[in-house]
């Protein structure tokens, strides 16, 4: 039985989920004092310290089992289409037989079902065990791939011996204290990782470890490490080789040649482990700090504190975004590769520059996660107007590493570039009609609540009309048939961001500011969610020209990473059902008893060319360009590269 008040959670999650007596000796007191840098095998040897208690399986198994219900891929990966093939699974057989698998530890079962979901290749749908994520190996050798004298290769990071001291003395100390000299591999050229050609086992972290997009070739640049925005400041991110979020490998051989080198070498780089969890002091608090279920692991019913079931309350803003835990301890990007041109305009996940001596103009977006969600407008608009102040006629986007965000935020920057006369900013999109949606939908109606996502008064018909809070746009479901296997989804509809969440001082311009022609958008396909949504608009509605970087020679590579729409992580989900006095039903997954996130793409997002088609599922291969020696991890130089090469503008 599930209860809708948090505070009368703990008690049953106590008693099931209680911390086991640690085995002697405490593997999590051992390396309590060492934090935040630790041997992998310490690392690990605490997050196996937890025996595997079956009350725990069952109760994440139901959960899983109950969230995937909502999740409106799951039929598309029983066969996904080419380009995308790599990314089928069989996900509720994986679940069925992780019910009988032997497990020794909680942390094998738990990462086992990371890993299962990690396979789907869908960054807004996996299951985030918060006992386990605490720890990124991070490898004093991060790698990406170069253009040099006409051909790519592997390499370790140039920027390597400017880079890693920005970690700090800690990590460099431990490096030292082992005796290892990664100073030296810099630039390096690498011919084998772990006894396989380096692109072959690029190819195989990318299928294996980096998870979040459909396409293989997206995947493959998540692997190497290049720049990005976090908190208003230029990052550089390891990339998933190099910064892994899991402690299971002690470090990885490389055959390589150093730098004005000339004969190979094998070279044994050791991760190291750094911990970005809660502080603990041994293996009780550990759990308690890390694993055990909070008030925030779970749902509530939201009524209960209403005044009443209508009474007024913020609107949700849909999200579509990544979960990177990493970016808790982000890394700067060297001081060398800074763009030299000041910003003209910047804030938390916007920045404005002018090219040096050009009329070229560039954006660098560097999400939709803005720490106020009307500043991030306000500054738009303020960006594009000092752009064209300074005589900007051409114009390149960035989105390097954008983890998406607010939905609405995406629609409004399309907007903005694209003018208002382009109409509505979006796609027609739907939600899977399972009959738990459909009996949540019918009891909002019922009850004439306002403020959870299945109100029908938050999305519209196609002539952009606000559905009236009676009208059940779930309910008879549309049925599709997807692999062969029938599917009920609600009528399709259409956001409503212009209407609710464009504020009425800023003026918007009628007509695109910039010539769309003269516009470009570059990246590394690390475009995710409501990145995505907002590329995809440009390109398919506007013919904007989007060209990625890196990847593989002689491969293809999609533009958009993550393409699905709105995501619901497992506590607002939890919060729709409770907040109708559906959490008792049988169809609602359980309370978690411990602290974790199964997020799920709740809704999506059907293409402007085929309608028929999902656009995360609509193969649109970007042009591409191989990084070189000076575009590598240096913007400046990159979007000087795109305004001459792609624009003709210099």
């Amino acid at each position: 039985m599930r209860v809708g008040v948090r505070s009368l959670v703990f008690s049953s999650v106590a008693a099931a989920a209680t911390v086991p007596s640690p085995v002697q000796p405490d593997a999590c007191k051992v390396i309590a004092a060492k934090v935040p840098f630790v041997p992998p095998e310490e690392a690990l040897a605490c997050l196996r310290s937890f025996p595997f208690n079956e009350t725990i399986r069952k109760n994440v198994l139901a959960n899983a089992n109950g969230v995937l219900d909502f999740y409106t891929f799951e039929p598309y990966y029983l066969n996904s289409p080419p380009p995308f093939q790599e990314s089928t699974v069989q996900i509720r057989a994986d679940l069925k037989a992780m019910a009988t698998k032997h497990y020794a530890t909680d942390y094998d079962f738990s990462v086992d079902l990371y890993n299962i979901t990690g396979r789907l290749n869908d960054g807004h749908t996996r299951w985030f065990p918060s006992c386990y994520t605490t720890f990124q190996n991070l490898l004093p050798a991060p790698i990406t791939s170069l253009l040099k004298d006409g051909k790519e290769d592997v390499y370790i990071v140039p920027d390597l011996t400017d880079f890693i001291p920005l970690l700090g003395t800690a990590y460099t100390d431990f490096l030292a204290n082992i005796g290892f000299n990664w100073q030296r591999l810099a630039g390096a050229k690498v011919l084998e990782i772990q006894g396989i050609p380096a692109r072959d086992y690029v190819d195989k972290v990318a299928k294996e470890v980096s998870s979040n997009y459909l396409d293989h070739g997206v995947r493959v640049n998540s692997v190497y490490s290049t720049y990005r925005i976090v908190s208003n400041a230029f990052s550089q991110r390891f990339g998933d080789l190099a910064g892994p979020s899991l402690p299971t490998l002690r470090g990885l051989t490389f055959n390589l040649i150093v730098a004005n080198g000339t004969k190979p070498e094998k070279v044994f780089v050791p991760y190291v482990s750094s911990y970005i969890g809660a502080s603990f002091t041994d293996q009780a608090s550990y759990w308690a700090n890390n694993c055990a279920a909070n008030e925030d692991t779970n749902g509530v019913d939201l009524t209960a504190s209403a005044t009443s079931r209508t009474a007024p309350r913020a609107r949700p803003q849909p999200m579509g975004n990544i979960v990177d835990p990493t970016k808790k301890k982000a890394v700067g990007l060297p001081g060398p590769f800074i763009p030299t041109a000041p910003p003209v305009s910047a804030g938390s996940s916007l920045m404005f520059f002018v090219l040096p001596n050009t009329t070229t103009g560039v954006i660098f977006v560097g999400d939709f996660s803005p720490a106020s969600f009307e500043g991030f407008q306000t500054q738009a608009v303020d960006g594009v107007n000092k752009l064209l102040a300074a005589g900007v006629t051409s114009l390149v986007v960035d989105v390097h590493n954008n983890g998406g965000g607010f939905i609405c935020l995406g629609a409004f920057l399309y907007t903005l570039l694209a003018g208002t006369r382009s109409g509505y900013p979006g796609y027609q999109t739907t939600m899977r009609a399972n009959p738990l949606a459909q009996k949540i939908v019918a009891r909002v109606i019922e009850e004439d609540i306002e403020f959870l996502n299945y109100t029908p008064d938050g999305w519209a018909f196609f002539n952009d009309t606000i559905f009236p809070n009676n009208h059940n746009f779930i309910t008879p479901p549309e049925t599709i048939v997807v692999n062969g296997v029938k599917d009920d989804n609600s009528q399709r509809f259409h956001d409503t961001c212009v209407q609710f969440t464009y504020p009425p001082d800023l003026a918007l311009p009628v007509d695109p500011p910039f010539p769309l022609k003269d516009v470009v958008v570059v990246g590394n396909g690390n475009c995710a969610s409501t990145c995505a949504l907002f590329t995809t608009l440009l390109h398919e509605k506007q013919n904007v020209r989007m060209a990625v970087f890196g990847s593989k020679p002689g491969g293809q590579v999609e533009y958009k990473g993550m393409a699905g729409n709105q995501v619901l992580e497992w506590a607002d989900l939890d919060t729709e059902i409770k907040s109708v006095q559906l959490g008792n039903d049988t169809l609602a997954p359980p309370d978690l008893i411990v602290d974790g996130n199964f997020r799920v793409n709740w809704r999506t997002a059907w293409s402007f060319f085929d309608e028929k088609k999902p656009i995360a599922y609509v193969s649109e291969p970007a042009i591409r360009f191989a990084y070189t020696h000076e575009t590598y991890n240096n913007p400046q130089n990159l979007w000087t590269f795109a305004a001459k090469e792609i624009l003709k503008a210099i």
